[in-house]
């Protein structure tokens, strides 16, 4: 029988279990009692996994004395906000992870975090906003029971993993619209695709700032060099650096795409400005030709010889309709028009 979730505020204990062998094992305790649930894992590598989300420091202080938790990693994982990183402390591992997710009405990719906490015989995990549910993580993990055998490493793993894989999910909808925004900039309508881009851009940075820092921790696992982390789960951790590689150049990919674009975007509005200053001087050239023309016959002048000519009047019509007629020709051959 499965622990007792808490009456805390919303489900602050998400699940908590015992593993065995690679296997979830019934354990009998009372509502909160942290140190009974670490105590019945008592045969060797046995775990505990805890998840908790979004808990106050009070509800964290209960499972912070039973699990010999540091208080400075305590405090990162009530604060959150914290920067992806892996700490090393007497007896256990803080790991802190920021988790992504896209929201695509707005192009806006939104973050939550999972924090950490790697001992001996257990792994607890403390996740921040709605994004990365560990839940199927936590079922598809218990139908592996080889790698769950791993222990603790195996939940960092799965952790990860998953994380990870939303990474992909987020760049791949940023890929979607970036090629839109592209397909905008070189379209022959015009655009203003300014305030999009600089949104994408500044989405991209927030990708940039959760994938970046991963790369490090994940390093050191696939070395097998962190100690807590079984050696043998190397190759695993190795899979998701290559994801996470994958993720991180398509985020540089798509920066620099956007960067062009936006260059592109420029140097359009650049262009247009100069046809349509073209234009309007072809357009002041058409009512100039034959304003003159009408100023020059306005004149009241005695001596003007076609002011007593007959036919000065459809001359003086003739000569305005072609010289505009010669000044269209002219000012659309070159292109202006």
């Amino acid at each position: 029988m499965e622990c007792e979730r808490s009456h805390y505020r919303g489900p602050v204990i998400v699940d908590s279990a015992v593993y065995r062998h690679g296997a979830r094992v019934p354990v009998d305790c009372h509502r909160h009692d942290y140190a009974a649930l670490r105590s019945a894992a008592s045969e060797q590598h046995d775990f505990v996994w805890v998840g908790l989300y979004e808990p106050s420091h009070m509800e964290l202080a209960d499972i912070a004395e039973a699990f010999d938790l540091h208080p400075l990693a305590v405090e990162d994982a009530v604060v959150a906000h914290q920067r992806p990183k892996l700490e090393q402390y007497e007896g256990s591992l803080f790991m802190a992870i920021k988790t992504l997710w896209y929201v695509d009405e707005d192009d806006a990719v939104e973050t939550g975090e999972i924090n950490m906490f790697i001992g001996d015989d257990f792994v607890i995990t403390v996740r921040h906003g709605r994004g990365s549910q560990l839940k199927d993580a936590r079922a598809a993990l218990e139908q592996q029971q080889k790698v769950l055998d791993h222990g603790p490493s195996a939940v960092v793993y799965a952790v990860c993993d998953t994380v990870v894989d939303s990474y992909l999910e987020v760049v791949d909808e940023l890929q979607t619209d970036v090629d839109e925004v592209e397909t905008s900039v070189f379209s022959p309508r015009r655009t203003d695709d300014s305030t999009r881009i600089y949104t994408l851009k500044r989405e991209i940075a927030e990708v940039r700032r959760a994938v970046l820092p991963l790369r490090e921790p994940i390093r050191r696992f696939s070395g097998g060099s962190v100690p807590g982390i079984e050696a043998e789960s190397a190759p695993f951790f190795r899979d998701v650096g290559d994801h996470l590689a994958q993720a991180a150049e398509i985020v540089d990919t798509l920066d620099v795409l956007l960067s062009t674009a936006f260059e592109a975007h420029l140097a359009r509005i650049s262009v247009q400005q100069n046809e349509d200053m073209r234009k309007i001087s072809a357009a002041i050239g058409l009512a100039a030709v034959p304003t003159l023309i009408a100023g020059v016959y306005g004149m009241n002048f005695e001596h003007m010889p076609e002011l007593h000519w007959l036919m000065g009047y459809p001359f003086a019509l003739v000569l305005m309709i072609g010289s505009c007629a010669v000044l269209f020709w002219f000012f659309k051959r070159s292109g202006w028009l």
